[in-house]
């Protein structure tokens, strides 16, 4: 989907006066403002309720554009680009001497993508500098894959949502860094491990690492307290919250062995890609019903699903250095 050259304009026009905008990315809807514009970031930590550490990451629409905003770009960090940009990955990089500290949170590097939706690249183009934008929701809750997410969520405090239909992805992007001598998997996304391995060598996954974007515990959660359980273990969980009368909701790769009353069943099935597309907005879903509490089955253990498994982690306060659960 492409907006028209009208609506491309007064986004172009929002950026450029110090507001913000939220646009489509193939990944998840970004709210963006003008990164070389100290009060327009400001507006987003503000909005989102964001911790003034926690970095954005920067959006171009061409690698021609980033000695406006990296110092250096590794051969291993070229060769991850030329493969994978435009798409789902954000490379950290050392950021240019001119980047604002409010971009970077106060660190020595920068997040870099080149998003492909078509709309993203309309307005990268047309407003000729770089965007920042992380996710177009409040702050460690579920992001959004449609344009009617970000109204529910912010109403008029954002003036323009260019509106590009709902996302392809449906999960934030990939993150490596480029740093020194290591290239590290930073959060896992659409482009696997396997697939970066295959340009860059292998990954590591440990050691002390720049911050970035959704690396906390509690991140991209429901309003609903969220728990992993086994599929053995879903009916008996859920029987637990209706022999109380109490709403439950539960996001399975399977249908239920068995119905019950106050119990709100969706069966995601079990392609990755799809899962993955659709998992915020059944959680969405399950949060509007008004349950007590989510279960989600543990998705299985390979790495088509390890973003996914992230994800989930995370909502459920689990993410971060504790052990990944995953279904055999």
């Amino acid at each position: 989907m492409r907006a028209t050259q009208s609506e491309i304009d007064t986004a172009v026009e929002a950026l450029r006066s110090g507001e913000l905008v939220a646009f489509p990315t193939e990944t998840v809807y970004g709210l963006g403002a003008n990164a070389a514009d100290p009060a327009g970031v400001a507006k987003i930590f503000a909005l989102k309720g964001r911790p003034a550490d926690h970095p954005v990451i920067v959006h171009l629409d061409h690698p021609r554009y980033l000695h406006r905003w990296v110092a250096t770009m590794p051969p291993v960090a070229e060769r991850l680009a030329a493969m994978f940009w435009p798409g789902p990955l954000t490379l950290i990089l050392p950021k240019a001497p001119s980047v604002l500290e409010i971009v970077t949170g106060g660190q020595p590097t920068i997040g870099i993508r080149v998003p492909s939706h078509p709309m993203a690249q309309q307005l990268l183009t047309a407003f000729g500098g770089g965007i920042a934008a992380p996710s177009a929701n409040r702050y460690g809750r579920l992001s959004p894959t449609r344009a009617e997410h970000v109204r529910e969520e912010f109403g008029d405090a954002v003036r323009v949502v260019l509106d590009g239909g709902e996302t392809s992805i449906g999960l934030e992007s990939t993150i490596v860094s480029c740093l020194g001598d290591a290239v590290r998997l930073l959060r896992p996304g659409f482009i696997t491990r396997s697939q970066l391995e295959k340009i860059a060598g292998p990954l590591t996954v440990d050691g002390a690492v720049p911050r970035v974007p959704g690396d906390r515990q509690l991140h991209y959660a429901p309003a609903t307290p969220l728990e992993i359980v086994t599929s053995d273990d879903l009916e008996a969980r859920a029987g637990e919250w209706t022999e109380r009368e109490q709403k439950v909701g539960v996001l399975a790769l399977r249908p239920p062995l068995n119905a019950q009353r106050h119990m709100t069943w969706i069966n995601a099935g079990k392609k990755a890609d799809t899962y993955a597309h659709h998992l915020y907005n059944h959680l969405r879903t399950l949060d509007r019903v008004g349950c007590a509490k989510i279960l989600v089955q543990a998705p299985p253990a390979d790495e088509r699903w390890a973003a996914t498994r992230d994800r989930l982690q995370r909502a459920a306060g689990i993410g971060g250095p504790a052990p990944d659960i995953g279904a055999e």
